[in-house]
């Protein structure tokens, strides 16, 4: 079932939260425009009025426009929804408050990986043919160690017996320890009874 491009769209975002938020913001303010004989004012008056309604529409708008900083937007917009509650007719009459805080709960709690579309298929193999290599290139190689790599070995190394056929170690380094029994994994020490202590 193949979706709309406005659906894809839509999910890809954290549209209710952002759609919220916007009617909240926009619901704040026409609440304060509002030519009704009785308003309720409390708190500062003014411009700050208008700004915490105009900040949280605008914040709607990034919420849905860019859902990158979703986070960041939707904790501003819980903050300045309930700054409404004394800056701007108890927060829209509680209505606009509450449609804020609850676009920015949900922007809050959005994931965008639930809508994520699956990995595409990779084709099958064809197992009779080789990979396709320009003329210049070496063949490939998948098994070909490392250079800094030592090949794994499940026997563990004899113990140097002679100071002369000790490994060179620069004794300049700090915290380089020099290899002993107890230096090892316990796979790879020496068996007991060759050095000391054991």
């Amino acid at each position: 079932m193949t979706r709309s491009k406005f659906w894809q769209w839509r999910h890809a975002r954290p549209f209710w939260g952002g759609l919220f938020v916007f009617l909240g913001g926009t619901e704040i303010f026409l609440t304060v425009k509002a030519p009704l004989p009785v308003i309720v004012h409390v708190g500062m008056q003014g411009f700050i009025g208008y700004l915490v309604p105009i900040l949280l529409a605008l914040l709607g708008l990034l919420i849905i426009f860019s859902p990158a900083q979703r986070l960041f937007y939707s904790m501003v917009a819980a903050v300045l929804a309930l700054a409404s509650w004394l800056t701007s007719n108890l927060g829209g009459f509680i209505v606009g408050l509450l449609l804020a805080l609850v676009g920015s709960a949900l922007t809050f709690a959005w994931s965008p990986s639930k809508y994520a579309p699956p990995p595409p298929a990779a084709p099958p193999a064809d197992l009779d043919e080789a990979p396709y290599q320009e003329k210049d290139e070496a063949p490939y190689r998948d098994e070909a160690p490392y250079r800094d790599e030592a090949p794994y070995r499940d026997e563990a190394p004899a113990p140097y017996r002679d100071e002369d056929e000790a490994p060179y170690q620069d004794a300049e380094a700090p915290g380089v320890q020099p290899e002993t029994s107890h230096s090892l994994p316990r796979h790879r020490r020496p068996e007991p009874g060759l050095l000391s202590g054991e």
